[in-house]
């Protein structure tokens, strides 16, 4: 028996949507109410520690003894398909899965978002990002409709804007039209644009050219500078707050070059940049011309801002059309995680897959590869998504936590992770899921091509869960199996299907940090780097604010600086 095969003994756990039994006890309803819930002290939580420590499953034998398994395993929402049949996982076990979702405040959860509630509560704000994809028509507060109309008057005028630079009469100060957009942003303001534009590049134009700069490092940013004409060149400047130091430095470096190349001084204020912020009055302050600044709202958290003003670069490169239809696809996930039930929610699915392997199978990292060159950056974007939002020690309620939360995501495009890391994961010596993910139909790619990456994932999947035996004289051969995965295909990658795709994960975080019961939408493990990095440039001597170590790396580096 190799060791990632466990035991099970099982149990029957009644009254959830999709098997039979009675309703929830009085206790369970008075956790859901309960601000400071606790996960652990659930009934629920217990029988999966119980499963988790019992032995043994062999998702093969699952498979061939439970004809149903694939088809009650699968969820499918408009044209993506979640199959999250070769998981570790019984029927039992997906119950008691099932169970804790019901016995934590999930569902209060999920109708405080929708309805605007300040459920991120150490910031005291509103997550609202769904509203950026809603509809008049959709089943929303008066109130919220209003709110609607903000966020389309904000979309006209980021189509008034695209519209001007994809027609070539958004003109340059030497009278020449545009033919390359720079975004300077980090974080949310660049990973969720960049995502989309390489995903979608089949529906972008060849001009303008659409260039991504986030890093401090002035090596990236003089390196595209240096292949551009400063006379055809828009630099969009997208910060929430205006105060970035990363986009801020980038931003003024890239106005210093405008001077140098064409003469042009107080470049912020001309034609050559445009700003994407909540704070119109620091934008303005920096040097913005007010004329040039897209809004969004101070409730569209950074790393759900790519349906905001903030997706104005994909705008550019895809036009407003398909950014529509973006919108339209994130959409119908939101609808479907709404109102599906729990045992039919791809949200919920993917998430209580997470919450079984990091707290009960203690499966410390998670591995994205999708089976599809444009949607390289997909791992990067999604460890923003997840680590950021649910990488926290800390309850809503200020407990420090005893259990863990979220893990690691990393990843990289199949096949050529096939030729790196995928060694370890049939062969190595812990085991870490894996997400596989693929469009069925391609039209940028040639059909043999296509097939035979598809046929690769396909087999991937097969190999992990399946293994192989060895033999006496090659016993290096031994593939230990029953590893899991899930598989999520859409028809076609599509500006809908992908606004499907990165919504379903949107969601995915949500639901773990209700069961944890943390906090998803703040990030202050984030601040205190920024604060010490601050407190280095505002000295020329080490001092005792920093640990020896720093202090003396510190003057190691002022020494030698040329």
């Amino acid at each position: 028996m190799n060791q990632f095969t466990k035991r099970f003994r099982f149990f029957r756990f009644p009254s959830l949507s999709g098997f039979t039994g009675s309703p929830l006890d009085e206790g369970s309803h008075k956790i859901m109410n309960n601000f400071d819930f606790k996960p652990q002290d659930t009934a629920a939580w217990k029988r999966l520690k119980t499963h988790a420590n019992i032995t043994t499953i062999n998702v093969v034998d699952e498979l061939t003894s439970d004809r149903k398994r694939v088809e009650d395993f699968s969820v499918q929402c408009g044209q993506l398909r979640l199959d999250f049949s070769k998981n570790l996982i019984t029927r039992e076990i997906w119950q008691d899965l099932l169970a804790l979702v019901y016995e934590s405040p999930f569902d209060k959860h999920r109708e405080a978002m929708f309805t605007g509630q300040r459920i991120n509560t150490s910031e005291d704000r509103q997550v609202l990002h769904t509203l950026l994809r809603a509809e008049m028509a959709d089943d929303i507060d008066q109130l919220y409709k209003g709110m609607i109309g903000i966020v389309r008057a904000q979309l006209d005028m980021v189509e008034v804007f695209s519209k001007k630079i994809r027609s070539g009469s958004w003109i340059g100060v030497n009278g020449e039209a545009i033919t390359d957009v720079v975004n300077i942003g980090i974080g949310g303001s660049a990973l969720g644009p960049k995502l989309a534009c390489e995903a979608l590049v089949e529906y972008s134009q060849s001009v303008p050219r659409i260039h991504f700069i986030s890093n401090v490092d002035g090596a990236a940013l003089n390196a595209t500078l240096a292949k551009l004409d400063a006379n055809k060149t828009l630099i969009v400047v997208a910060s929430k707050t205006f105060t970035t130091q990363e986009t801020l430095l980038n931003s003024t470096t890239a106005a210093n070059w405008f001077e140098q190349e064409i003469g042009v001084k107080n470049s912020q204020y001309s034609a050559h940049f445009v700003a994407i912020t909540a704070n119109s009055a620091n934008a303005i302050a920096y040097g913005i011309n007010p004329r040039h600044i897209l809004e969004f709202e101070e409730w569209v958290g950074g790393r759900f801002s790519l349906w905001s003003s903030i997706g104005f670069s994909l705008v550019v490169s895809i036009g407003i059309d398909n950014f529509k239809q973006l919108l339209a696809g994130a959409r119908e996930m939101d609808l479907h995680f709404k109102t599906s039930p729990i045992n039919k929610n791809m949200p919920v699915a993917l998430a209580l897959m997470n919450i079984w392997y990091c707290n009960f199978m203690k499966f410390q990292t998670h591995a994205v590869i999708p089976y599809c060159e444009r949607l390289n950056s997909l791992p990067s974007y999604l460890q923003q998504l997840e680590m950021e939002s649910n990488g926290k020690s800390v309850s809503r309620g200020g407990e420090t936590l005893e259990y863990e939360t979220c893990g690691i995501i990393w990843g990289q495009t199949g096949t050529n992770g096939q030729h790196a890391f995928f060694q370890l994961l049939h062969q190595g010596t812990f085991c870490a899921p894996v997400d596989f993910i693929a469009a069925i139909n391609d039209s940028t790619s040639e059909l043999l091509h296509h097939k035979v990456l598809l046929r690769n994932m396909l087999a991937q999947g097969s190999a992990l869960i399946k293994g192989q035996n060895s033999t006496a004289d090659a016993p290096h051969c031994y593939y230990s199996g029953n590893k899991p995965s899930n598989t999520i295909l859409m028809d076609s990658l599509t500006p809908h299907n992908l606004g499907s795709l990165i919504a379903l994960y949107e969601h995915k975080v949500f639901v773990q940090g209700s069961i944890w019961s943390i906090n998803s939408f703040d990030q202050w493990g984030v601040e205190l780097g920024k604060s010490m990095a601050q407190k280095l440039l505002n000295t020329e001597e080490s001092n005792n604010s920093f640990d020896a170590s720093t202090s003396a790396l510190f003057d190691y580096i002022n020494d030698r600086t040329l």
